[in-house]
Parts: structure tokens; C-alpha cells; sequence
């Protein structure tokens, strides 16, 4: 295991972010008209500002936060309305980003399942607006990511080596699984499991290896469920006992901290897939401010990586990831 050393992170190692969302109140009302008045069982819709995000990032150590809308996502039934929101927020989170140069970039929303309508505005939030990579969520209105209908767009991705971060959302049948409860505290983190495991089982992730996939919280069940998906693999899908192992596949993804990280969430992922490709994720504004800053404190007071801190570590990967911090543009401060 990486993690043996007693250091605790120094306070000033800068974060990057890549796990931070916002909302606008055009998109909260359309929502709410749709019907998302509880989002995923959630009491309320959070508030977001720029100004107030900043003041946070500031008391964090964030250099940099990633945005992106959250589940319940831009798709609300129909595909026309769909494409409008998703324009109105990559559009508004395009305009953050440029009004505060180095401390925000950009994941753009896409109007799955209408792949013809995400190809379009991947193209737009791409080539105009500059965002950073895409947001899809783990399944779209029950379709998951292996679906060979989504395979034009990834194909698209994959050709322009694209970051897309998946977003978990709440599962088909939810009534009956979440049993009441908000959906994030148990349903997200399964949610995530089953859509990895789909881009493994159907094949995406080797057939378009190009694309880097961020799964959030620490992927979720994945790490206790790796070996379990490989012991079916060859009887249930008759894979090639020579091709890449679930392990394997799994340990090219990307993953988050978000949530609860330490003591148990990250040291399970570093066992399971190793911490190559662990970057920072706050999950605010979701995450309440409080529950944000206690998270980065619980960051900086666990048990570090043996000559290392999580900051410098998270932040070394999301520079190796990001073409905004490779780029040299403010975004990545020196951390060696």
C-alpha cells in the first residue's frame, strides 16, 4: 500500500479540483419544472456563486476547480429542450471561466441520450468555448455507457483523446432499490460500479482507449468488486483469457476523492488500482461548504503517501491529465 508515512500534507500544496459543480437559476427552475423539485431525493437544490466558490477555494488551498453540472443532468425527456439547456449552461460556465483566467475550467453538459445532439455540442463547448472534456452521467434516462448507441460519440472522443467525467445519477427502478433514502448515499456509489463495469463488459473502454474516463468517489463499489468481475469474465463473456484483466482495464481510469476519502475510501482504490490516477474532488457546491471544508481537512490529516501528500500527488496527476494545466495556463502551480 502507498500510504505508510505519519507527514501530513503541508497547508500550502495546492488542490486541483476536478470534481466541483455549479448551477445557474435558469437550469434549477428548468429542473424543477420537469419535475426534479427533490433532486435524487435530495431536500433542496444548493446555491452557487463564483465569488463565494472562490472565497472556499481560497480557504482550501484550490488553485483550480473543474465544473460541471450534476445529476440529474440537462436531459429532461425531450431531446430539443435538452440541447437548449445544456447550450445555456456550457455557455454560462464558459463565461466563469473566462471572467476568472487559472481558477475555474470546464467539463461541458451533454444531452445524452441524444448522441447526435451531444456530438453537436461537444463540438461547440470544444472548439468555442474551450471546455476542458465532457460530463455524461452513469446512465442516461436508464441507458448505460456500454450501449452501442453511444458509440458514434465516442468514437469522436476517443479521436480527440477527450477527458470525459462521469457523474453517478440515480439507477432505473430507484423507487424500489433506494427505499426512501437520497440517492447519492448508497445508490451513486453502485451506480458507478455498474456503469465501469458496462464500458468493460461491452468492450468500449479497450475498443476506444483513447478516451480518459474520471469515475468520482473513489469509483464507487469498484475496488471491492475488480477481482469478483473478473472471476465471471471469461465463463459469462467468453473474453480472450489473454486480453486485459478487469483489474487491468479498470486501473486506466481515472478516479476522484470526493466524498468520504479517508480513513477506508482511498486506501481500498490504492490497494485495488494504485494512486497513478487519483486527483482531488471536492463535490461542491452538492457538498455543503462545511462538509467540503471537513473533507479537506480529513485530506490533509491522514496517513501520507510514503515521501509525498495527497495535494502535491492529486495535483501532479490532474497536470499529467488536464490540456489547461499542461498548457501552462495558471491553472497548476509547482508542487515538486
Amino acid at each position: 500500500m502507498t500510504s505508510n508515512s505519519t507527514t501530513t500534507a503541508a497547508p500550502s500544496a495546492p488542490l486541483i479540483d476536478v470534481h466541483a459543480h455549479f448551477v445557474t437559476p435558469d437550469y434549477v427552475d428548468t429542473a424543477r419544472a420537469a419535475g426534479h423539485r427533490q433532486p435524487d431525493g435530495m431536500a433542496a437544490w444548493p446555491t452557487w456563486s463564483a465569488a463565494a466558490h472562490l472565497e472556499l477555494m481560497d480557504r482550501w488551498g484550490v488553485a483550480t476547480s473543474f465544473l460541471s453540472v450534476s445529476s440529474p443532468g440537462t436531459h429532461f425527456g425531450d431531446d430539443a429542450a435538452a440541447r437548449h439547456l445544456s447550450r445555456r449552461v456550457n455557455e454560462a460556465a464558459a463565461e466563469v471561466v473566462r471572467a476568472h483566467p487559472g481558477r475555474f475550467g470546464h467539463f461541458a453538459a451533454l444531452p445524452l441520450p441524444d448522441v447526435d445532439g451531444s456530438l453537436q455540442e461537444l463540438a461547440y463547448a470544444l472548439d468555442d468555448l474551450g471546455s476542458d472534456g465532457a460530463a455524461i452521467e452513469t446512465n442516461a434516462g436508464g441507458v448505460y455507457l456500454g450501449d452501442e448507441r453511444f458509440a458514434p460519440l465516442y468514437a469522436e472522443l476517443d479521436r480527440r483523446r477527450a477527458v470525459v467525467f462521469v457523474h453517478p445519477t440515480s439507477p432505473p427502478c430507484y423507487e424500489t432499490v433506494s427505499l426512501g433514502r437520497p440517492r447519492p448515499m448508497l445508490e451513486f456509489i453502485f451506480d458507478s460500479a455498474r456503469a465501469a463495469g458496462d464500458l468493460v463488459f461491452s468492450g468500449m473502454l479497450t475498443r476506444f482507449p483513447g478516451i480518459e474516463w474520471i469515475f468520482t468517489h473513489g469509483g464507487g463499489a469498484l475496488p471491492l468488486l475488480a477481482d469478483r468481475m473478473e472471476l465471471f469474465r471469461d465463463p459469462l463473456f467468453g473474453e480472450d483469457p489473454a486480453g486485459p484483466t478487469v483489474p487491468e482495464q479498470l486501473s486506466r481510469l481515472w478516479f476522484d476523492m470526493a466524498g468520504t476519502p479517508f480513513p477506508r475510501q482511498i486506501p481500498a482504490l490504492d490497494r485495488a488500482f494504485g494512486t497513478g490516477r487519483l486527483l482531488y474532488g471536492s463535490d461542491y457546491c452538492w457538498t455543503p461548504a462545511a462538509a467540503a471544508t471537513a473533507q479537506v481537512a480529513s485530506v490533509d490529516a491522514a496517513e501520507q503517501p510514503v515521501g509525498d501528500t495527497w495535494r502535491a500527488l492529486t495535483t501532479r496527476n490532474a497536470g499529467r491529465l488536464l490540456p489547461r494545466l499542461r498548457a501552462g495556463g495558471g491553472n497548476a502551480p509547482d508542487t515538486e
